[in-house]
Formats: C-alpha cells, structure tokens, sequence
C-alpha cells in the first residue's frame, strides 16, 4: 500500500511516520517550494499531543524544542483571579509545553527524514481522482502521482477537502484577529511556564514566561467583519504597537508594557475554525488535522488534535481489509473527541469579544464554573487522551478503542 500524503505542517509528516510504523509506505508533497521556518508565532502541544508522538517514538525533537507549560491562570481586566486551567496529563507524567511554531514544524519534518520518509516541495496539489483502484494526483507543475489513497493534511485552506466535496463550507471566522510578539527586559509577576491570560476591557491577551527571560505574548483583538485578503498584510509592526499599546491601557498588569516593549511583533492574521464538517473523506481521499477539524487556536488543541489523528489513522489503516473500511471507522472515533473540543474553544472565543454586560457575566460566574469544567472530567478527557497502538481497531467499534 502506498499513501500519497499532501501537506508538509504537522500533520502530514505525522501522518507518514504512523503510516511506517504500521508497515504502509507513503510520500509527502508540500506546495511550498521551501520548508515552513520562521512560520507562525508559538503554539502549545498538549500532552496527549507529545504522548501521540511518544506512540511513534517521536516526542523527543518536539519536547526538546519547547519549555514546560502546565498551567493557564486567568484573570481580569481588574486583575481579578478568574480561576486556573491545567493543561497536563493528571497523572503529571507529560506536561504540555510552549514552542515556537516553526520548530515544531522543522522538529516532525527532520524526524521524518530521518527515517528515510520522502517529502517533495514545491508540489501544489490541483486536481485529485479516485480511480476505483488507486489514486491520481495533479499538481500545478504538471506533474502525476499514483498511490491506493491520499491523505489530505493540507491546513485550514484544505485543496484536499474541497475534491471530497465541492460544496463543504469555508472555515468559520471567529470574530477575532490574532497577533503576538517577544519582548525582553519587562518583569513580570508570572513563573517561568506559567500562562498569564487577561479578559482585557477592550481585546485579550495572554503571555508566558521563557527560560530565557524572554516573555513571549499574544493577543486577539475583536474585528467583528473578516478582513479582506491582503487588509492585514498592510498593517506593520509600528502601527500594531501604537494600537495594542492604547487597546490594553485601561487593564491590570503588564499587556501594555510588553507590547510597548516588543522586539518582534508578527504579521496579524484573522482567526478562523473549521466546525462541523459533514464529509472527512470519500473513496479512497480523507482529509485529517485542521483541514478536517480546525480548532480555533484558543483550544491549545490544533498540533495536538493532528497528530492523534495521524496516529489513528495509521492504526485504522493496519487492521482493517479495506481503505474504506478504515476511514469509516476512523471517522466514527476521531469525530466526537475533535467537534467537542472545536465547540468548546468556540464558546471561549465568545467570551473574549464579551460586550459590558457579558464581561460582568463573565467575571461572576467563571470562578464558580472553571474549576469544575476545566479541572475535572473535561480536562482530563482532553490532556489524558491515550491511544493504545496495540489494541487492534475494530471495524464497528471506532469508538473506545482509545483511552479517554
């Protein structure tokens, strides 16, 4: 069997790591002509995320590249204690950590050439068929690929999602722009790893302590219309300062002051989530990770969510007879973990963009509900998620053949 895989982020290199594992052979094509360093702000990978790649024995590059973060301590604008979200494994045997995008990109990628598994740049997929017994692939330099299913791990602007079905839904804006930057030489009243994240009067913000002393930080600022293509790439850094630094004036602790402060502020970019997809695949083509199921970036879920579903679908791939078989019972597992934690990130969201009556709401009733909602079962379903690569997948029995 050979999968043709699309996609070079996370996902993909993921993808084809479990696929090897599993004793099926695959090739990653990536349209870009250049790998995806320098990409991106910083992200978190859950520690269900760093134990799905313990699975394939491929944690280590990714844990060494970022710093612990156990923990999120949310407060607001008043500096009011709203209440702590843990973000590890509850057993503490895997605590989640920060790192910076573009080296848990360049962390998978080496891991995966390491293990001889081929990755093509400067192949943009355009066309895709299913042939009854095989896959054709055309990429925009005119080139043909064949293999028996393709793997769409192509991100949040999926070409793959669009071939299994033409009238899928565009992601969802969410009402928020998103920005961050770096900045040295600010205090601040946070540990080393430790999330500070504040329901800002205006817009929100959330920073993190390096062991380096740098003070890494980002912010989402409500837009209420989806900027045009091309709107924020006009924006520079200077003018995202002098609006940051006035939008955060009005709070308690420091936003202001590391923004004002930054030594790099990045590109803004509208924040989107792609909820509810009808169809994850179709013949022999499956779309995974966010081209399926992008969270918005407020679950701290994304990185992690791909490489679970790179995992399971390599182990759906190797126990069941037929590729269709496997996708189905793929599906039937990954969708109510994925839409629940989607949806959960989106209700978050809404409280960012609270109005003046909402955030009095807010501020009342999340100390009462967070410690039961972030700190119990639905925490524990999220961070301690465990899949058992021994157990067989079942045709009919998707569902629970996962740890929970």
């Amino acid at each position: 069997m050979k999968a043709l895989i699309i996609g070079s982020g996370i996902a993909g290199p993921s993808a084809a790591m479990a696929l090897q594992q599993a004793g099926i052979d695959s090739v990653v094509y990536e349209a870009h002509a250049s790998g995806a360093d320098g990409v991106g702000v910083f992200l978190t990978l859950g520690s269900n995320g760093i134990d799905a790649l313990r699975v394939i024995g491929a944690d280590a590059p990714a844990v060494a590249a970022g710093f612990p973060t156990p923990a999120i301590d949310m407060v607001s604008t008043t500096g009011k204690a709203l209440g702590t979200v843990h973000t590890s494994r509850p057993d503490g045997d895997i605590a989640s950590r920060t790192l910076k995008r573009a080296d848990l990109y360049r962390a998978v990628r080496d891991e995966a050439l390491r293990r001889g598994i081929r990755i093509e740049q400067g192949k943009r997929l355009v066309d895709a068929q299913d042939t009854g017994d095989g896959v054709r692939a055309v990429f925009a330099d005119g080139s043909e690929e064949f293999g028996d299913l393709l793997i769409g791990c192509d991100g949040l602007h999926s070409t793959v999602r669009k071939l299994i079905d033409p009238a899928a839904a565009a992601p969802a804006y969410s009402g928020l722009i998103g920005l961050g930057g770096y900045t040295r030489g600010v205090p601040v009243d946070s540990q080393v790893g430790s999330y500070r994240m504040v329901f800002g009067k205006r817009a929100f913000f959330g920073y993190v302590p390096a062991p380096d002393g740098e003070v890494w930080w980002f912010a989402n600022l409500p837009h209420r219309d989806e900027p045009a293509r091309g709107e924020l790439e006009g924006v520079g850094a200077e003018q995202w300062r002098s609006r940051l630094v006035e939008l955060f004036a009005e709070d308690t602790g420091p936003a202001a002051e590391l923004v004002r402060a930054s030594q790099e502020i990045t590109s803004a970019s509208p924040m989107h989530a792609m909820v509810d997809l009808p169809a994850w695949h179709r013949g022999r083509m499956i779309v995974i990770g966010d081209a399926a199921h992008a969270p918005s970036p407020t679950s701290g879920q994304g990185a992690s969510l791909s490489v679970e579903d790179a995992v399971e679908l390599a182990r759906a791939l190797r126990d069941l007879p037929t590729i269709e078989g496997a996708f189905t019972a793929y599906d039937a597992l990954r969708r109510p973990r994925v839409e629940r934690i989607v949806k959960q990130a989106a209700r978050v969201n809404n409280n960012k963009a609270a109005g003046p009556v909402g955030r009095v709401l807010r501020d009342l009733v999340m100390p009462v509900l967070l410690p039961r909602l972030a700190n119990g079962e639905q925490s524990r379903r999220t961070y301690g998620h465990h899949i058992d690569w021994t157990t067989p997948m079942a045709a009919a029995e998707g569902v629970g053949t996962a740890r929970n």
